[in-house]
């Protein structure tokens, strides 16, 4: 096999050597250059894609810098190269923003992209009753991220969005996840400063395990006001057979709104997907 893998960036310093797999096969691997502070290329491009945000999703080179604290030239470099694979594009007025080719690329390997598409009819008829944001949130590292979202004109206000995140602490979803995970798991979060959104925010840990525990004994999270005072979090859990719970399913609605119904809605929704899941290819 005489391909080559690595990364390139322009950066001196790069070299090849041969490294032996085993008898008789053998590859080259490029190194990947590194700053004299020893920061992979890798390293400063993952930083340019995270200066990226939700409500900013076209910034300027010198932005770009600033943000992924590189020197401009380096950014202007790394960006062009970016540029030239597709993974970032340059919009009129030298604004650059992520590139398509990467989205194609998340979306070719996601994991999470069969339990979204199997979630989906479920999530469509949960929001046809509810009216308002139909959610799914899954747990990614000490957080709960939001891969696919229902709304409506004139909802209630909702801080979430596709691709969104939040502490686990601080919404129904992230509630219901970290109620289902390994107790390790749970003591690392309750040992962590928990930050406050609202005066409704739960910030203590004594007050965290005990909705934990509410969430495992009720089968649901209540959380009005926890995120934004007008808004009531709502969510259930999705099991996959033995695999547990993959998935939390949820409702922002309004906080005076009676949450019963949303509830049995989202129950039942999740028992379906939970139910299509287990139908080979039906869901990662």
């Amino acid at each position: 096999m005489s391909e080559q893998l690595g990364i390139t960036g322009g950066v001196q310093g790069e070299s090849e050597q041969p490294v032996v797999l085993k008898p008789a096969t053998q590859c080259y691997i490029r190194r990947v250059a590194r700053s004299a502070a020893g920061e992979s290329v890798l390293s400063r491009a993952v930083r340019i894609f995270e200066a990226f945000t939700p409500d900013e999703t076209t910034l300027g080179i010198s932005e770009i810098a600033r943000r992924a604290d590189l020197p401009l030239p380096t950014a202007s470099r790394l960006v062009a190269e970016l540029v030239r694979h597709g993974l970032l594009a340059r919009e009129p007025g030298r604004g650059v923003r992520v590139g398509v080719r990467m989205w194609e690329l998340a979306l070719r390997a996601s994991p999470a992209l069969g339990l979204r598409e199997t979630a989906m009819p479920f999530m469509a008829d949960a929001h046809s009753v509810i009216g308002h944001h139909v959610q799914l949130g899954v747990l990614d590292g000490d957080e709960v991220i939001f891969i696919e979202r229902l709304s409506a004109p004139h909802a209630v206000i909702n801080y979430t969005r596709i691709a969104g995140r939040l502490p686990l602490h601080v919404s129904s979803s992230g509630l219901v996840l970290l109620a289902h995970a390994p107790t390790e798991f749970q003591e690392r979060i309750l040992a962590r400063p928990l930050l406050r959104y609202t005066q409704n925010t739960i910030t203590t840990p004594q007050r965290l395990r005990a909705a934990l525990a509410e969430v495992r004994r009720q089968g649901y999270a209540h959380c009005p006001g926890h995120v934004h005072e007008d808004a009531l979090g709502i969510a259930v859990p999705v099991r996959k057979g033995t695999h547990g719970v993959v998935a939390a399913l949820s409702a922002i609605v309004p906080t005076d709104a009676t949450h019963r119904t949303a509830t049995g809605v989202l129950s039942a929704a999740a028992r379906g997907i939970g139910r299509a899941l287990e139908i080979p290819n039906g869901g990662a």
